[in-house]
């Protein structure tokens, strides 16, 4: 990049057209609407369309939310050290644009627009096919950062990259236009790929519903399409429940499992409300029983089209993978039924299958436990790659079971 740009404005925009402006001043961050903006062009379904200004001492929870952390920040950091000092405007202007997770996008002011363009690689994109077959010398996930890094609208601690995705030479992609969520573990999390590909797996075996993903050849990698887009390529709106309940991606371990049934309940439309109850059950039952300490306020969220129509589902499941493999004395993310022991929480999921409605929560555990059995059969040969992770796995199902079923 060139002189450090200087971003206190941003354009604010959705599909259903430019929504406001978001503003920087001595007293912190402003997002006021257009007077003329369309109803349907309103940002999050927390801030309605108003003439009053939304003030905030941070940065508004929905722009919060898809602010690189972790591994995404701290290359961002190096490769801008020279250039300018990092701040959360200058991130949003550079990760906040069109491939933004969810269906908000930012424009920076003309001035500095160009400057933030150079920042981007040569945009060409990748074929997945390719990507789960590389076999080459170099580290492949590195040279992705490189290419994409300024294009990664998406947060979370681990390495990851989000890669716009090429047609395979018969022509077949999934959506219109979709990105591919290219994840790796690195040396601080051996077997991650592996962990959530079997994680992820359960998930799917169990019936509950996730995104379209993969696992490299080299199980290096793992693969995940997009979920916030429609089959022509429209971008959906997507609020994580960090957004939902108003607090920034720093509080995502503050609160409770039945706080996350109570918002659910009075966000997801009425003709949704109980499969998304009963998607949520089987999400933290399943992190009781795999061992997922990282279940937090970030890795729930709702879907919607527009805001104007009645019409708001849960998001499929993401980010389910075993993290006593890594932290073996790991507790759950938020607390159930006021505890945060993934060894008490065997019993307290009794009492939340209640509050999510669900009619017999033995039943429905006992059928979540054999799910996991069945993957960790199917996976037996895969796991015994990556003894960390086989351990971990096995050693919180067998907790978890032996105290239900005994």
């Amino acid at each position: 990049m060139a002189d450090s740009p200087v971003i206190d404005r941003l354009r604010v925009g959705t599909p259903q057209g430019d929504s406001g402006v978001l503003a920087l001043g001595d007293a912190g961050y402003l997002f006021g609407y257009h007077p003329d903006a369309p109803k349907s062009a309103e940002i999050s379904l927390l801030m309605p369309q108003r003439m009053e200004q939304y003030a905030s001492r941070e940065l508004h929870p929905i722009f919060q939310m898809n602010l690189p952390e972790g591994y995404v920040l701290e290359r961002l950091r190096l490769r801008l050290a020279k250039a300018t000092t990092m701040d959360p405007m200058l991130l949003l202007a550079l990760t906040g644009r069109d491939a933004a997770i969810g269906r908000v996008h930012v424009q920076a002011p003309t001035e500095v627009a160009d400057t933030l363009a150079t920042a981007d690689g040569d945009g060409r994109g990748e074929r997945l096919s390719q990507i789960l077959a590389w076999d080459g010398a170099e580290d492949l996930f590195e040279e992705l950062a490189r290419r994409y890094l300024f294009r990664t609208g998406i947060s979370g601690v681990q390495p990851k990259v989000l890669v716009p995705e090429t047609r395979e030479p018969d022509g077949k992609v999934s959506l219109a236009t979709t990105d591919l969520i290219v994840k790796s573990g690195g040396a601080d999390y051996p077997g991650l790929a592996v962990n959530e590909f079997v994680c992820m797996s359960i998930a799917r075996d169990a019936g509950i519903p996730v995104p379209e993903f993969f696992l490299s050849d080299n199980r290096q990698l793992f693969v995940m399409r997009r979920f916030d887009r429609t089959a022509e390529g429209r971008a959906l709106g997507f609020e994580e429940m960090a957004v939902l309940m108003a607090k920034g991606a720093a509080q995502k371990y503050e609160g409770s499992y039945e706080q996350l049934a109570r918002f659910v309940e009075l966000y997801c439309s009425p003709a949704r409300r109980l499969q998304a109850l009963s998607q949520l059950f089987d999400q933290v039952a399943l992190s009781c029983i795999l061992g997922n300490g990282d279940a937090h306020l970030k890795n729930f969220g709702v879907l919607y089209a527009d805001p104007t129509i009645d019409d708001v589902w849960l998001a499929p499941a993401y980010d389910l993978v075993n993290t006593t493999a890594y932290i073996p004395e790991d507790s759950l993310a938020l607390t159930l039924g006021g505890s945060k022991s993934l060894f008490a929480s065997r019993v307290h999921l009794v009492d939340f299958a209640r509050r999510c409605r669900i009619a017999d929560p033995r039943l429905r555990v006992g059928e979540l436990l054999e799910a996991t059995e069945r993957g960790l059969a199917q996976h037996r040969a895969l796991l015994a790659e990556e003894p960390i992770v086989d351990v971990g796995i096995h050693a919180a199902f067998q907790r978890f079971a032996s105290g239900f079923r005994g």
